[in-house]
């Protein structure tokens, strides 16, 4: 019979450490389930965005086969207006399909990216929680796409304006063949700088020179080297849909392929407006720091 080498008592003792370690690091992430594996379709886009490799070279491969896009003359402008929002099925997750708010995200994270998660994470079910809405940052890009708030769309020639009511954040698609700022004058933007084209009814879009952030409160961090392409259709009267890949790569192994739908809101009164909405008008925005050094509410109420 084999015997086992015999182990110095200190040698035992630092595997006992080792052990207790990886049980103490690992704890967090085995609580919270993983998402279902991707369908076929969506494993194709997933696909499509690990084959290029940097988001410049997936929008100038759009552009490509879109045989260098086009820009609008007056009478092609589509009709996007009304008041729209995003989908209410999934609003504070950048990724449907993650389908639970205990559950990890989609996201192939770094580890430092997943360590920074799942301890913010921890932290929010210890009641510490802090988003930088509550000190009135804007929300910026990429997390834009997901503010549940309402948006409207106005598609001129050589530009495109996505408009959120929030802080009035404004995204400029710049349509008229121009691109990015040169890297001298490259510097992060609350929104980005947005550059894009039309392949029929889809707008074409390449986001750069964003501020790091998170995708939501209980959603992963992005970098300041996060960019974007997004595909916008308007598939009918009612749904806008966006593919959106999104590359950074100090905070994700591969690009992040998701989809989000707007849909437009019933105004025949016309009663709906996108007015400038900032978080010092509301009383429910009042926010003070707790004990715990998180931000709360004061006197919060649904009045």
């Amino acid at each position: 019979m084999m015997r086992l080498p015999e182990r110095s008592p200190m040698a035992m003792t630092a595997a006992i450490v080792l052990v207790f370690c990886l049980s103490q690091s690992e704890p967090a992430r085995a609580q919270r389930p993983t998402p279902p594996p991707p369908s076929s379709e969506k494993q194709a886009m997933i696909n499509l965005g690990v084959e290029y490799k940097t988001a410049r070279a997936l929008y100038e491969h759009f552009k490509a086969e879109a045989n260098g896009g086009q820009m609008l003359a007056l009478q092609d402008v589509p009709d996007w207006g009304g008041v729209w929002t995003r989908n209410a099925d999934n609003l504070f997750f950048w990724d449907a399909d993650q389908g639970s708010m205990d559950a990890l995200p989609t996201a192939k994270l770094t580890p430092e990216y997943e360590r920074r998660l799942i301890e913010k994470l921890d932290a929010i079910d210890a009641g510490i929680e802090f988003d930088p809405l509550s000190a009135g940052n804007p929300a910026g890009m990429p997390r834009w796409m997901t503010e549940p708030f309402l948006k409207d769309f106005a598609v001129t020639p050589k530009q495109t304006w996505l408009i959120n009511e929030m802080m009035n954040e404004v995204r400029r698609v710049y349509t008229d063949g121009r691109d990015h700022p040169p890297p001298e004058d490259a510097y992060p933007l609350w929104l980005g700088d947005s550059i894009g084209f039309w392949d029929d009814d889809r707008l074409i879009i390449h986001t750069s020179q964003m501020r790091d952030g998170q995708y939501q409160r209980i959603q992963p961090h992005y970098s300041d080297q996060v960019e974007t392409v997004e595909i916008w259709q308007k598939v009918n009267n009612d749904t806008i849909e966006v593919d959106i890949w999104t590359y950074d790569p100090p905070a994700l192994r591969e690009p992040w392929y998701v989809k989000h739908e707007y849909h437009k809101l019933d105004n025949e009164d016309q009663y709906l407006r996108i007015r400038y909405w900032h978080f010092n008008e509301n009383q429910n925005n009042a926010v003070e720091q707790t004990e715990t050094g998180a931000s709360d509410f004061t006197d919060f109420s649904f009045d």
